[in-house]
């Protein structure tokens, strides 16, 4: 299925994909060092007979690396960008435990797992946020709870957008190098949605070139906690970290 025009899929597909690796500071290994230490702080490792770990919205592999590290047994890592997947691949390379899907997050679980029978979810890298719907959010964990295992864990990681800025706050700066800037802009269209502006510019032979649009969700800490509850899940953490993003863990009973 072709990605909508102006949406989060198509964004990634047309622009960032390409840049993804390089967001992240260009070493997935070092950012899936960083995961993982965080992850088990959280309290998630696997085991050799547990069940497998998912993680939505892959990217290139940081989460799914440090799920494999903390000794999950089979990770299945989905993403709706296939350029992201193939990266991913290269850096798993030495494991037989990674299993690449292509898929849309809001329909995967049901295909891609038994009830039941899930060790942990992750969601993280704002991921949440890019889903087309706000009413797509307390579907999606209806899907994560009926897929863990009791016990099972739940970690999402995502930018909370619902304080407006204004002015010059607006622009937010996310890396710069030497043949690459990016600096994002947000502007708020309404209670649910914000439009993030990526202003990308590369230096190509001399010049450079600037790219940019989609819509994100604007997701209350409150809300998606209430939403965790209602899908039967139990809330242990909520907290922001020291990059700005909020941290949600919660385990099912």
């Amino acid at each position: 299925m072709t990605p909508a025009a102006g949406s989060a899929v198509d964004h990634y597909d047309r622009l960032l994909a390409e840049h993804y690796t390089w967001m992240l500071g260009g070493d997935v290994h070092e950012a899936a060092d960083r995961q993982a230490a965080m992850l088990a702080e959280l309290g998630l490792t696997g085991t050799v007979d547990g069940g497998p770990a998912i993680d939505l919205g892959c990217g290139s592999g940081a989460q799914t690396l440090a799920l494999v590290r903390l000794g999950f047994s089979s990770v299945i890592a989905v993403d709706t960008s296939r350029r992201l997947l193939d990266e991913l691949v290269t850096y798993a390379q030495d494991t037989a435990v990674v299993r690449p899907v292509h898929g849309d997050l809001r329909t995967v679980l049901p295909e891609a797992a038994e009830p039941g029978a899930v060790a942990a979810v992750v969601c993280m890298g704002d991921t949440l946020p890019h889903l087309p719907s706000k009413a797509d959010v307390p579907v999606l964990l209806g899907h994560i709870s009926r897929a863990l295992a009791s016990g099972g864990h739940l970690v999402v990681t995502y930018r909370d957008l619902t304080v407006e800025l204004r002015g010059t706050d607006r622009f937010i700066p996310v890396r710069s190098s030497d043949d690459r800037l990016l600096t994002c802009f947000l502007e708020y269209r309404d209670e649910d949605t914000v439009i993030v502006h990526d202003l990308l510019h590369t230096r190509t032979n001399g010049s450079w070139q600037q790219r940019a649009s989609y819509p994100k969700l604007r997701i209350a800490s409150s809300w998606l906690v209430e939403e965790c509850r209602a899908a039967g899940l139990d809330v242990r953490h909520d907290a922001p970290d020291a990059r700005g993003m909020r941290i949600l863990h919660a385990v099912k009973p």
